[in-house]
């Protein structure tokens, strides 16, 4: 059931897309410390450019060859043609930025949140969404939002932009992204409540995986929708175009069947994303970001 009990607050005290960015701002900020703190993140993500193996325009060194017709003089090494009777140039190997799509599930059942005291999946995506964003870019890493017309960059004015395409409700609205074409060795940041069928999340990680893109699923969820804290008479309103509301006469006498329900689709997802090769994270509203 994607749906659950509907919650009102008080418009004045549901924070904008641009709070939720100064909120990401702060939170990635605390991240950062950590992360170059910790040689293994700090030998990738703190240099923001990644080796592709093979000769090309970056800082890293890759080979020696023979000096050859057309070459530069300015691409000699003396130091290491001095050791021989030949001349030796020096090369360095490929390296480029990632790329990181990222994107955040827009479908009505986002918005749900059982208490008012807590943020609803929807505030809490974004919150995460802005946070990864600044933090990759910082890292030197290219970043956008899948099925949006923003180009990657790696420039902090996407992230106003990030900003203008959510307040106009320009992303997706469905649970799940549409199949496209992604260049190679790109990454994707996939983060929504997971609460669709399970083939369907199949379907487009084997057509990612096809492409020889990988990434990671962050689910966000209710703390209600893990623990189903009802009892009694409850109308679960269906939030998602089509859905039909459903009366429960005893909402606690569903409770141990749900959780057992929730915890093997979730652990369904997990075993999924390992099978392609994703990272996966369960997150709840209640917990800090």
């Amino acid at each position: 059931m994607r749906g659950f009990l509907k919650t009102m607050s008080d418009p004045s005290e549901i924070p904008t897309t641009r709070d939720l960015f100064c909120d990401a701002e702060l939170l990635s900020s605390g991240l950062h410390p950590i992360l170059i703190s910790v040689k293994s993140a700090a030998s990738t993500i703190s240099q923001g450019v990644h080796g592709r193996r093979c000769v090309g325009q970056g800082e890293s060194f890759w080979q020696f060859r023979r000096y050859g017709y057309g070459d530069s003089t300015s691409l000699i090494d003396w130091r290491q043609s001095a050791k021989s009777q030949h001349v030796f140039v020096r090369e360095t190997e490929w390296e480029a930025s990632h790329t990181v799509w990222i994107w955040r599930d827009g479908s009505r059942s986002m918005d749900f949140k059982s208490s008012n005291k807590i943020q609803s999946k929807r505030q809490r995506a974004d919150l995460l969404l802005f946070a990864f964003s600044s933090l990759l870019i910082r890292a030197g890493e290219r970043v956008t939002l899948m099925d949006t017309v923003l180009r990657p960059s790696a420039s902090r004015k996407i992230l106003e932009q990030f900003c203008s395409v959510i307040d106009k409700k320009m992303v997706p609205d469905t649970n799940v992204p549409k199949k496209q074409y992604l260049h190679r060795n790109s990454h994707v940041l996939w983060i929504g409540d997971f609460l669709s069928p399970i083939g369907i999340i199949r379907d487009v990680l084997a057509d990612f995986s096809r492409q020889g893109v990988n990434g990671f699923l962050l689910q966000v969820l209710d703390p209600a929708e893990k623990e189903l804290p009802y009892d009694g008479r409850i109308l679960f309103g269906g939030m998602e175009l089509g859905e039909q509301d459903l009366l429960v006469r005893n909402a606690g006498s569903l409770r141990h069947r749900y959780s057992e329900a929730i915890i093997a689709h979730n652990t369904e997802i997990e075993n999924l994303s390992k099978s392609f090769n994703w990272g996966y994270l369960s997150h709840v509203t209640n917990s800090r970001p």
